[in-house]
């Protein structure tokens, strides 16, 4: 790593003050980020001042701290479609996560239209988001899911995709990025072969997000959603992403105020995109601090986070590679900054509990994606996921506990 990335990334583990907690003794090395990611400075002092000094409700106050609020608000739209590259700021939908805005396409989009037989194409890496809001289809109307498959380096089988295609496929739901393996799947290949069918593509963004740089228009896909929590930003708000004509097609999914333009005894007229599927008060400082979240990215510049986070995962992979009796799943060329595995005869949970000793926190689990898990023979894994405020002593300190656990254990 050059003296001048070194630099810059100690400048930014500076904005991160939760890295200089003591676990157990031991400095914490957080290595959970794609579950959750930290929030810097920048996002939470953001919060805190509009919190403090600009907060109300939006668009339906007249006063001067409702158009305030309501400016800081809509801002953050324009800056979540900035950042996606979208046409314009109206096809941005905040929502209550991720899996808020996949179950949002479920019901708006999908539902309306499908019939017993219709076919959903998915891949065996889905997180459970982007799986269960499917299975629903398939019990409540008789929807038929279409499983495409991955090889053992943990890349989706693109001939069987291909091969998934039907005149009965009405829909098409897959990852960027997958959060169990780090695998980047072909975007934009996938997309296009979907539309080559003339069937509509929703892509996860939830990893996809933080890790690699987006251009909606150059993508194609009909919608992308992502989280904040995953983009260092807060929980509880998410981003659908969906082209105009697929956003004015959808049904809205929850009722109340702000999502209406007019109500009477007998009769209810929806607003216009993309306040229709926004129902009720809004995530409104979430939304603010997604926005801080965002910027800060973009600050720092997506050449700088993918160079330091691939760095990061190969050393990695070769660290955690090279320790006897560790099995690494998902050992793609085309993969992000997440290393998972297993250990011969210990369970991974155990695993996790001893490596927080060391101060190092990893996950254990299925990692809400148990047909993945099905598909190479585990019940669990334990996975090193990685940021840009991660460091190579970071990686190396990975290696030594997951040494001294399996010494631990014998």
């Amino acid at each position: 790593m050059s003296v001048e990335l070194a630099n810059k990334i100690a400048e930014i583990r500076a904005d991160f003050p939760v890295l200089e907690t003591q676990v157990h003794g031991k400095p914490l090395i957080y290595l959970d980020n794609a579950a959750s990611a930290q929030k810097p400075l920048q996002v939470t002092e953001r919060i805190k001042q509009f919190s403090t000094f600009e907060y109300a409700n939006v668009h339906r106050g007249l006063h001067h701290l409702s158009n305030v609020a309501t400016e800081a608000f809509e801002e953050a739209r324009g800056r979540v479609a900035g950042f996606l590259n979208a046409e314009n700021d109206k096809q941005i939908i905040f929502t209550g996560g991720a899996t808020d805005a996949i179950n949002m396409v479920a019901y708006g989009f999908l539902e309306p239209q499908i019939e017993a037989g219709d076919e959903i194409i998915l891949s065996v890496m889905e997180h459970h988001s982007n799986i269960v809001p499917w299975h629903f289809m398939r019990e409540r109307h008789g929807a038929v899911l279409k499983w495409v498959g991955v090889n053992q380096l943990g890349e989706l089988d693109m001939q069987a995709y291909e091969a998934a295609f039907s005149d009965k496929t009405k829909f098409v739901a897959l990852s960027q990025m997958s959060n169990a393996l780090g695998t980047i799947t072909p975007a934009k290949q996938l997309v296009d072969i979907a539309h080559a069918h003339g069937v509509p593509i929703l892509l996860d963004g939830c990893q996809g997000a933080v890790h690699l740089k987006n251009d909606m228009q150059a993508l194609d896909c009909d919608f992308y959603v992502f989280s904040g929590h995953k983009v260092y930003g807060p929980s509880g708000i998410g981003v659908l992403y969906g082209k105009a004509e697929r956003l004015e097609a959808m049904r809205p999914w929850r009722g109340g105020g702000e999502m209406i333009r007019e109500v009477s005894v007998d009769n209810v007229t929806y607003g216009e995109v993309p306040h229709r599927f926004e129902a009720g008060t809004p995530p409104i400082i979430e939304a603010v601090g997604l926005s801080a979240a965002l910027a800060y990215m973009q600050n720092i510049g997506f050449d700088t986070i993918q160079a330091h986070e691939a760095a990061l995962a190969k050393h990695a992979m070769e660290a955690v590679g090279a320790i006897d009796r560790v099995t690494i799943y998902g050992t793609s060329p085309s993969k992000g900054a997440i290393v998972s595995f297993s250990v011969d005869g210990i369970h991974p949970h155990d695993l996790a509990m001893v490596m927080d000793r060391s101060g190092v926190a990893i996950r254990a689990g299925n990692h809400c994606a148990q047909p993945l898990m099905e598909h190479f023979g585990v019940a669990a894994t334990a996975r090193a996921s990685f940021a840009i405020y991660n460091t190579h002593e970071e990686v190396e300190a990975l290696a030594a506990s997951l040494t001294k656990a399996i010494e631990f254990f014998g």
